[in-house]
């Protein structure tokens, strides 16, 4: 047995303190709020992000975030983008004297000076355009990604369930897929936190394949996933332009049989964004005596620049499905399932591809969660609960807290 002199262990202590706090200074925290300059609303999905660094975020829907950072990027810039504002740039030493931050974004119109469309091409044709060269502005070698990804249930105005999940992404590059709807990526899972709510009976309700692959695969761009006719093409307007990113975009749309709008960066012909949504209501399924019908899809697609290409940062989708009785069509309830993928660290030279063994497996993430790990949970970013979550924590919380659901 080893004997330390009562010096020895003041030492001891002394210096296991200091690598205690060493450890923890390694890593910085900006808490933030982003709103609009002239309106002071908030700025829901902001991108934030360091200047030339693979790492970031996107703020909540009440324009909020918790940006976890190395300490050595203190002396760096933070940046925030959001779609028709200017770029909000600042060094990160001196925004951490600051409780919470609060970061004025200036909207677009005011800079680009009333610009008005005066570009020969059409919407399609730009479309057309921007989807040729999808090779030339996405990654054309392997490259992988850090996310978090995040679905709630809803149920008859309810919500019953929650699970989060902390994974790393591996793609080859952005070459046209032979089978538009089969997912090429592969996906390793790190860490799984989910509710009580997911053992429910009323999941039964909601598809019960993996739905983080599936929601990858409503990458449309990554899957060219657009019709291929002209009078698809011919359908889209062109509007005024827009900004993002510090440039300036072509946007697209379409408002006849669904919504559609295709934000085009000017230089590049790179699609920056895209927004779709869907009310066309669809037979789907029996069940129980019941029928289920599609109602409503919402998909948000969302793009950054790193080392002049173009990496996914965000992705979303909600859809809706109600459902009937079987002999006298009346409703019985609705469900909505809510998806999101937020991308906090691009790694853009992969040189490990995700092996088999490594890979998630092709069913439902709430039959392969891990321990809980908070004190991973504490340090990750992830998308900042809002005071408009309230609702589904209290809904989610009527058996236990969420952290002892986590736990068990």
């Amino acid at each position: 047995m080893l004997y330390l002199s009562k010096s020895m262990k003041s030492l001891f202590s002394l210096f296991f303190l200091f690598v205690i706090v060493g450890v923890y200074a390694q890593q910085i925290t900006i808490t933030g709020k982003v709103i609009d300059r002239e309106t002071k609303e908030p700025l829901p999905y902001a991108s934030v992000g360091i200047n030339g660094k693979p790492i970031g975020l996107i703020s909540n829907e009440q324009g909020e975030f918790d940006f976890h950072i190395p300490a050595d990027l203190r002396n760096d810039i933070l940046a925030v983008n959001m779609l028709g504002y200017q770029i909000y740039e600042a060094p990160v030493w001196s925004l951490l004297s600051t409780e919470r931050v609060v970061i004025e974004m200036q909207a677009a119109s005011v800079l680009l000076k009333e610009v008005i469309v005066t570009d020969s091409l059409r919407g399609g044709e730009i479309l057309k355009l921007a989807l040729s060269k999808i090779e030339e502005n996405y990654p054309a070698q392997p490259f992988q990604m850090d996310g978090f990804y995040r679905d709630v249930k809803k149920m008859g105005g309810t919500y019953i369930s929650l699970l989060e999940a902390a994974v790393k992404i591996y793609d080859d590059d952005y070459r046209a897929p032979r089978n538009k709807f089969k997912l090429r990526e592969r996906v390793a899972l790190l860490e799984v936190r989910r509710s009580l709510g997911y053992s429910s009976k009323f999941t039964t309700f909601f598809d019960k394949d993996n739905l983080l692959e599936d929601l990858l695969l409503n990458n449309n761009v990554r899957y060219r996933q657009f019709p291929d006719e002209e009078e698809f093409f011919n359908s889209l307007d062109l509007e005024p332009d827009s900004y993002y990113n510090g440039r300036e975009v072509f946007v697209i749309s379409n408002s006849q049989d669904y919504s559609l709008r295709v934000y085009v960066d000017k230089k590049t012909y790179g699609i920056v964004h895209l927004e779709y949504t869907n009310d066309h209501q669809e037979k789907l399924e029996r069940k129980s005596g019941l029928e289920s019908r599609f109602v409503k899809i919402k998909r948000i697609i969302d793009f950054k620049f790193f080392e002049e290409k173009l990496f996914l940062n965000y992705l979303s989708v909600i859809s809706q499905v109600n459902w009937y009785d079987d002999d006298t069509g009346e409703l019985k309830f609705e469900t909505e399932l809510f998806r999101q993928l937020l991308i906090n660290h691009i790694y853009p030279k992969a040189k490990n591809r995700i092996s088999f063994g490594q890979k998630m497996r092709s069913y439902g993430l709430q039959y392969q969660d891990l321990p809980y790990n908070k004190k991973f949970w504490d340090n990750y970013n992830v998308i900042k609960e809002s005071p408009l979550d309230t609702k589904i924590i209290q809904d989610l919380e009527r058996e236990l807290p969420l952290e002892k659901q986590f736990k068990e």
